[in-house]
């Protein structure tokens, strides 16, 4: 969990830097990829993923297959046919020394006997030395370490001549390994299999010497070997100790073979013998010399090869390398294989970062592992080695950690979206109509900077409502059923005022402000024309409102009232307000100031229950759709300059709907003309007289 914050944070202070377009993809990717490499280089330092590597690479030697059988090598086998044939479980010297005798007479290049003749089993005992003198023949020490004891070679065989049989086997009981020079308190020795494939070489005039560049390698031919190391190929907590190199199987069915009851009986052609490497040693089940080894699983029925069978093909990987038939396994240096897992780690990062659906990204993932074992298995064809696991694994764990890292910016981001959000509503208060809030919603990136939204010069309308003699009232009632009568009242205003558009940006007790064409600036002609019809048309509803409320109160035996409101339309700055502890969404400028002395101008004329008074910048905007009547030109309150003034009656087209935000008003449809309409149900006649002409009175009179 902390780990995952301490991303974050980093994640978020490197994006917080001036970047390159892309530059979350750049980062999250970059730092997945670096720290999926290297949480997988450390677990594979461990040795936890070394089991499966070991395990890969056995299907790896499976699929492979099988070389074609060596020509040069020819095992003599003590299976269950001999054992039945012979009755008795361990062969005699006698019968060792005959086998050897028969084969001496075809002329192998070289025998190797791979069986403990420390001790005389009679009969044939001096038999038996008498053959092991010979210069062709090798002999196998086992030697002695924590778990077993040193099994010495037979008497009389020169020290130049034995090799140790001893060959590493992995946690998993698998030969994977070939050790080739091991010592003891006696001395220092080659392998069975080394010495076998040195005495062979000499008769292609190739001998064992020192690497040129590295006189501490042996040399064979023109193949160097160079001792297995921890960290090659998928070995990370390997035992190298000693000189070992990586077992390069020829098959698991690349050695010819025949019985020993096969020599003994002269059913063995002389042809097959004849300048070979013989090695003999038993390959019966009940003789307990089996071994598992990377064939093992692909084995339905045989699933243990013999010891002589393993020496044979040690012997065979000799010859191979030294003659350039088959090369020695390479590996990848540390800086390769960390180049490696971080190639996947990245293509893992950018995968999961482009392809957002399971599905696809589940079917991309099985496509890179393909890819991955591909390549890997193609190196293998040309002995090489790489890890496949840990990449596979690093390619894993980066598109984990990027699906969780968008998991977790997703859910910071909805978290930050919503704190935006209610950043907003605090800023502009709950009294905005939904299609603002939307419009607002969708310029919120624009909008909103450091938690604030910045100061924005607009033209906007603003409008400001008052009740007529409010103070009176509250004197007459108790607070509790003023506060009540004035909450269902304000509801009513606010309700009007959200259904055109309009933002309740304030309450002013038994008033409001409220503001038409913000925070989202609207800058066309038309659209600033919109705000201004929205908020007259807003006040009419107002007015409609108010009369239905008195109707209601005046049943109910409550106080009726009169209201005023005042419209203007012009040029503002508005922006967040306050400070740190404090914050609200203010609208300042001359304009909200005419717009408030508009509503509290003569107050003393008040026709009707609501007064709506608008100047001539607003007028300009309204495109005729009103009736309205001139007031004249009026001082008002802290202004130099006279007002133009005008009340406003009624629209010219009294149906009407609710346009969407943006989209244009039905008033600007085909008006009815006004001469059509009775003029009684626009003016009392005595208020006609006293009144200057209204604008379209003509049309009526």
């Amino acid at each position: 969990m902390k780990l995952r914050h301490f991303y974050s944070r980093l994640t978020n202070q490197i994006k917080a830097l001036p970047l390159p377009p892309y530059a979350d993809a750049i980062v999250a990717i970059a730092l997945t990829s670096l720290t999926t490499t290297g949480l997988t280089f450390a677990i594979q330092q461990i040795g936890k993923v070394e089991p499966f590597e070991l395990f890969v690479y056995d299907r790896l030697m499976q699929l492979r297959g099988d070389a074609p059988l060596d020509p040069r090598i020819l095992i003599v086998g003590i299976g269950e046919d001999d054992i039945f044939e012979q009755n008795i479980v361990i062969p005699p010297d006698q019968t060792i020394a005959e086998a050897i005798s028969i084969l001496q007479e075809s002329n192998p290049q070289i025998i190797g006997l791979d069986l403990h003749r420390n001790t005389p089993n009679p009969p044939g005992w001096s038999l038996l030395l008498e053959e092991l003198q010979a210069d062709n023949i090798v002999v196998i020490k086992k030697l002695g370490g924590k778990d077993s004891t040193t099994i010495e070679p037979p008497e009389g065989v020169p020290p130049e001549r034995v090799g140790f049989n001893n060959f590493p086997v992995d946690p998993d009981g698998v030969v994977r390994r070939n050790l080739m020079f091991a010592s003891d308190q006696d001395g220092r020795y080659f392998s069975f299999s080394l010495l076998l494939a040195i005495e062979y070489l000499k008769t292609l005039d190739v001998v064992p010497k020192g690497s040129i560049k590295n006189p501490d390698l042996l040399q064979l031919g023109e193949a160097v070997f160079v001792p297995l190391r921890p960290g090659n190929g998928g070995y990370h907590q390997v035992d190298a100790r000693g000189y070992q190199i990586l077992f390069n199987y020829r098959g698991n069915q690349a050695i010819r073979q025949v019985s020993l009851s096969d020599v003994l009986n002269d059913r063995v052609d002389a042809s097959q013998v004849e300048g070979q490497i013989v090695l003999i040693g038993s390959t019966a089940e009940s003789l307990k010399d089996l071994f598992f080894t990377p064939y093992s699983t692909g084995e339905s029925t045989s699933h243990k090869m013999s010891g002589v069978e393993i020496h044979a093909q040690m012997v065979s990987q000799f010859l191979d390398a030294a003659v350039g038939d088959r090369p020695l396994f390479w590996f990848w240096p540390q800086w390769g294989e960390l180049a490696w897992l971080w190639l996947w780690a990245v293509l893992g990062s950018i995968f999961a970062w482009i392809i957002r659906k399971p599905l696809v990204m589940g079917i991309s993932f099985l496509g890179l592992l393909i890819v991955l074992s591909g390549s890997a298995y193609g190196l293998f064809l040309l002995q090489g080695w790489i890890p496949i696991v840990a990449p596979a694994l690093a390619l894993g764990l980066s598109m984990g950690f990027i699906v969780t890292y968008q998991s977790q910016q997703a859910q910071l981001q909805s978290l930050q979206a919503k704190q935006q959000q209610e950043m907003v509503m605090k800023l502009l208060g709950q009294s905005t109509s939904p299609e603002v809030a939307n419009a607002l919603w969708e310029e919120r990136d624009r909008l909103l900077k450091s938690g604030k939204l910045p100061g924005q010069k607009l033209t906007a309308t603003m409008l400001f409502s008052d009740i007529r003699g409010f103070s009176t009232l509250a004197e007459r009632l108790p607070p509790e059923e003023v506060l009540d009568w004035l909450n269902e009242y304000l509801n009513e205003m606010v309700e009007a005022v959200m259904d055109y558009h309009g933002i309740v940006n304030k309450f002013t007790g038994d008033g409001l402000m409220a503001v038409f064409g913000v925070p989202v600036p609207r800058t066309a002609p038309e659209e600033i024309a919109e705000d201004a019809q929205h908020a007259v048309t807003c006040a009419l509803e107002m007015s409609d409102r108010l009369e239905l409320l008195n109707r209601d109160w005046s049943d109910r035996g409550f106080a009726t009232a009169k209201m005023r409101i005042g419209i203007f339309t012009g040029p503002v700055v508005a922006g967040s307000l306050g400070g740190r502890e404090r914050l609200e969404y203010g609208v300042i400028g001359d304009s909200v100031n005419t717009a408030a002395r508009l509503e509290g101008c003569v107050k003393t004329r008040q026709p009707g229950a609501c007064r709506i008074l608008i100047a001539r910048e607003t007028l300009e905007y309204l495109d005729d759709q009103f009736i309205v009547e001139p007031w004249g030109e009026i001082e008002l309150k802290g202004k130099e300059q006279l007002a133009e003034v005008y009340r406003v009656i009624r629209r010219r087209q009294e149906t009407h709907s609710k346009a969407p935000f943006g989209a244009e008003l039905p008033g600007k449809l085909s008006a009815t003309p006004v001469s059509n309409l009775d003029a009684t149900s626009l003016f009392d006649s005595s208020r006609v007289e006293k009144l200057p002409n209204p604008i379209g009175l003509d049309e009526l009179m």
